[in-house]
Order: C-alpha cells, then structure tokens, then sequence
C-alpha cells in the first residue's frame, strides 16, 4: 500500500491520498469436495468453502490436487512478453526473473508445504458483520502470555506471520522468556485469503476495524494488543479509534501520517526527506494503487487468468519493497514468495483484494489523531518513514519507538527475528 501526494505544498501535504471455537472442521479433502459442495464461493478455481457461522469453526485444508494441476498447465501455456531494454526495475519486474519464478512454480514448487503449515497453526472461519472471516489461531503454552492480533496487508496476506507465530506464541523454545509469550491471532483481512469475497461495497478499513473488535472477544479475550503494516496498520488505527474494550494499545511498523499544519518552508532535514520519500513515491511507485483504486476489476481480468501475471505482479512488490537491493531473494526464499502468490491464485482474490485499495481511496494521511497506547517500529528500506516528531503529534500516547537496523515493508516476513523482538519490547509495557 502507498497513498499519493502532491508534493511538500500545504495543498499537496493536506490531502494525502492514499480459537478455539466449537464446531465441526471445514476440509477440503478430495478433489470431489469443490463440485460437491454448494457452499460460500471463495473464488472460481474448484475452492468452496462451507458458509462461515457466529461459531469459531475449525478449517482443515487440502486443495484439491486438480486445481494445483490446473495451475501447473496454466504456467505451461504462459505467453511472455518482450525483454525490457533497461538493465534495472525502471520498468517493472525484469523478465529473466519472473521467467525463473515461474518456471521454479511449475516444476519444483509444491503447495503442500504451505498447506500442511497453516493447518499446523490452527486455522478458523467465523461469521461477522455477514462476512465470513479466516484467522489463524495459535495459542501459548505459557499461562500468562498476552494475546495480539497481526494483520497483513497487501499483497500478503497471514503467511507473513510464518516465522513469528511459534518464537511469539512459545519463546522458551527459542531462547526467550516466558514473560514475553503471547497468544497469536492472525486474521485474512476480506477479501483477502480464506475470508470471503464481499459481496456488496463498503468492506474498507473502517468496517474492517469494526469486525476486528468482535474477533479477540469472540475468541475469550477480554485484554489484548494489536498490530499491523500496511493495510493492517489502516485498520489498526480504525481499531484504536474505536477503542473497543479490552484494546490496551497497537502497534504499527507503517505509521502512514503527515502533520496537517505542515509549512513546506520550514522542513526540518529529516521532515524534508520524509517528504522526499513520499514525492519518491508519487513519481515512481503508485501506479499499481492508482489502477486498484479506480480501477480494481479491470486490472483483475488479467491477474485472475494469467498466474504469471499474478505472479509478476506480486513479485515486483518483493523486488521493490524489501530491504534486499532488490534482489528480493536475498531475504525471501522463492517457495516463500511463491507460497503468499499461491494463496492469492488459489483463491481467486486479485480482483477481491484490489478492490481493499477502492473502497480505501478516501484515506488521509493529515487526519489521523490517537490517544490510547502506540508504538512505532520504523525499517528502514520501508517506503515511507516519517519522523518521531510527526508520530508524537498524531499518537498522542506514543508509548514506544524504535529505528530498526534492518528490513523493509515486509517486516515479519523478511525480518521474523527483528519483528519478534520488537513486538516482545512492546508488550513488556503491559505485563
């Protein structure tokens, strides 16, 4: 996620665009299961799901071994385009890159990985606001642990969690303490993932955060944290303005604010670069919002037929956003890129997911205004990092701050150990 502006004029600055539960298990066990059953479509390649209830319902999954197939042939009949005639990212993912991730998709990738970890995990569906949702939940084995919830953006999805969730959930067996565990709730954000399509507009971060507030509860958490990057951390400040009960404080590692009153003539050296990142930004990085805030369901033709195209798309974001000089497989492995690209394929949610940036496009970075605990994880080859000083002004309780040595905008995924840390130094502050 990036939020256009218009350049450090006050103009430009003051509108920045931008489980346990009862219930039976949800499996999809054969590859029968998809025609079988008449439930929730999650998407049209062969995944159905039965309609999710108030109830915490376990889900135990298994694609069916015809849709992994069907992808398999797909890759074979991809059309490539021309090679760029520029030596860099200037114009997009180069092709011998893609060529390669895909190629590696089709005939040494095996989905079955990804699977088999997050039903280890314990993966759940409920009904909220009519909107079925998946979570993955993960309890500590440590009694006094605190429960939190991770949110994802785009274009993640909860597998960015995957190397945090056990060093969080039981950090005895990673060296750690005890007094730092925590019990894990990883919620897809809708249309994202196993959430459902939804099915009528409205579904933006506002709502969104008012669906969060019903999960922790539903869950028999009565006091908890929550974090967020990305759209993750969009809905966390929804959530913190909520402030439903139990909420003891968020944490962000993407605070996406700029001072209202903001004079362009008197920028200090760190204001003038943060606001040379966002003009950065503007000039270079958004033309992918621009298409899914305006236009999410024609760019979703392409995605939802194409899973090369799906997979280009996505990998450019790994080239581009993390901290590897972009040579995104410097920090992510490609079974690792290609496990969170697999999900949006089998799934069908690039046009679902796209349109998360359509129904968020009256986001305004001037605007945000907190008063319950915050802390802040600035990495530093994230997009847009803005000064202590401006989080101070819109996080009026800023409880905790910290410039980290290493990452980019996917923290969690390209950081785990990093991440873990800070969000274990966050939560100490309510123990």
């Amino acid at each position: 996620m990036t939020h256009r502006t218009d350049g450090p004029s006050r103009r430009g600055v003051l509108q920045v665009m931008g489980a346990l539960g009862a219930g039976s298990a949800a499996s999809l066990m054969t590859p029968g299961f998809a025609e079988a059953f008449t439930g929730a479509d999650i998407g049209t390649r062969g995944l159905s799901l039965p309609p999710a209830t108030p109830d915490v319902v376990p889900l135990n999954l298994r694609v069916p071994e015809r849709v992994l197939q069907d992808l398999r042939h797909r890759l074979s009949l991809t059309r490539w385009p021309s090679e760029e005639p520029v030596d860099d990212w200037s114009q997009g993912a180069p092709l011998w890159r893609v060529r390669r991730l895909v190629e590696h998709w089709r005939t040494n990738y095996d989905w079955r990985g990804a699977e088999a970890l997050l039903n280890g995990f314990g993966q759940y569906r409920t009904l909220i606001d009519g909107l079925g949702i998946h979570l993955l939940h993960v309890r500590s084995p440590h009694p006094d642990a605190v429960p939190i919830m991770l949110t994802h953006g785009w274009p993640g999805s909860v597998l960015e969690f995957r190397d945090v969730i056990r060093p969080l959930t039981n950090p005895t067996e990673f060296g750690g303490s005890a007094r730092d565990a925590f019990h894990v709730v990883c919620p897809s954000l809708p249309g994202f993932g196993f959430s459902d399509h939804p099915s009528s507009t409205g579904w933006g971060r506002v709502r969104t955060a008012q669906a969060w507030a019903k999960i922790m509860p539903r869950l028999g958490y009565h006091r908890y944290l929550s974090q967020g990057g990305d759209w993750g951390a969009a809905v966390n400040v929804q959530l913190g303005r909520i402030r439903p009960r139990g909420l003891m404080g968020i944490h962000v590692n993407f605070p996406q604010i700029v001072p209202p009153d903001l004079d362009p003539a008197r920028l200090t050296p760190e204001e003038r670069a943060a606001m040379d990142q966002l003009n950065a930004q503007q000039k270079n990085e958004i033309g992918y919002q621009i298409q899914m805030m305006t236009r999410p369901q024609t760019v979703s033709y392409a995605l939802s037929d194409s899973p090369a195209g799906q997979a280009a798309w996505i990998y450019e974001k790994f080239g581009m956003w993390t901290d590897s000089d972009r040579n995104p497989e410097s920090v992510l492995t490609l079974d690792e890129m290609l496990d969170d690209i697999t999900l949006y394929w089998l799934t069908n949610s690039a046009s679902s997911s796209a349109r998360f940036y359509w129904e968020n496009s009256d986001i305004d970075m001037t605007a945000v205004k907190l008063d319950l605990p915050v802390g802040v994880t600035v990495f530093p080859k994230e997009f847009y990092n803005p000064p202590r000083r401006w989080a101070e002004a819109a996080f009026s309780d800023l409880v905790y701050w910290n410039e980290a040595s290493r990452g980019g905008h996917f923290a969690a995924f390209e950081q785990p150990e990093i991440f873990t840390e800070e969000i274990r130094r966050f939560g100490r502050l309510f123990r």
